[in-house]
């Protein structure tokens, strides 16, 4: 199984309408305690339409929407606005029950589909690993992962030919924050594009 082959995109992202937090007088304040950027400080809370908004900065402007999807009156699904454009364009999710955000799906283009996921594989609540379709294809090209989790990028694959199978891998092997080493297979590099049968390229010589 290639690297890319269980992450095709095959989920539609529903954003929901903007909506800015008003008073609590209008809103109750729900019981549930959220803090979804980790500063230790509650985040505002409001209730609407069965919804439970969450200001997380304080601002009057809701970054999230916790959904009650099988109306059990428990929240079991949260929509995350990230790039703050007023729009919930990403989902997130706890895929293994202990009550972590461990994956986010999001719909980078606003065209309706997951284009990238981010995982935390270790379960320390932060984000090491991350996979999109950069050319929207809906099959994800590229992986940028911490697999040391020091917060800084070792390990970057490509999918440059779309055939499932990256070709083009780099890793930070010194540990300094620079992807030092770079692998490729053949097809990752073509000298002559759209030249068949032309001469090989330079030999190394510039000019």
């Amino acid at each position: 199984m290639s690297e890319y082959e269980d992450m095709s995109v095959d989920e539609d992202v529903s954003t929901e309408d903007d909506f800015a937090a008003e008073s609590e007088d209008t809103y109750a304040t729900n019981t549930e305690i959220y803090d979804l950027d980790g500063d230790g400080v509650a985040d505002a809370t409001f209730v609407a339409d069965g919804n439970v908004y969450i200001d997380a900065n304080h601002d009057g402007v809701a970054d999230a929407v916790a959904v009650d999807t099988d109306g059990d009156g428990v929240p079991d699904e949260l929509h995350l606005d990230l790039d703050g454009d007023g729009t919930f364009e990403s989902q997130a999710f706890d895929t293994t029950g202990d009550g972590f955000i461990d994956e986010i799906h999001s719909d980078t283009s606003g065209d309706g589909v997951v284009d990238q996921i981010s995982y935390d594989t270790t379960g320390d609540g932060f984000i090491d690993t991350v996979a999109s379709d950069t050319d929207g294809d809906g099959t994800f090209d590229t992986l940028v992962s911490d697999t040391d989790g020091d917060g800084l990028v070792d390990y970057v694959s490509i999918d440059t030919d779309g055939d499932g199978d990256p070709n083009v891998v780099m890793t930070d092997t010194t540990g300094d924050g620079f992807l030092d080493q770079v692998e490729t297979t053949p097809e990752a590099y073509n000298p002559n594009p759209g030249t068949e049968g032309a001469p090989s390229g330079t030999g190394g010589n510039i000019g």
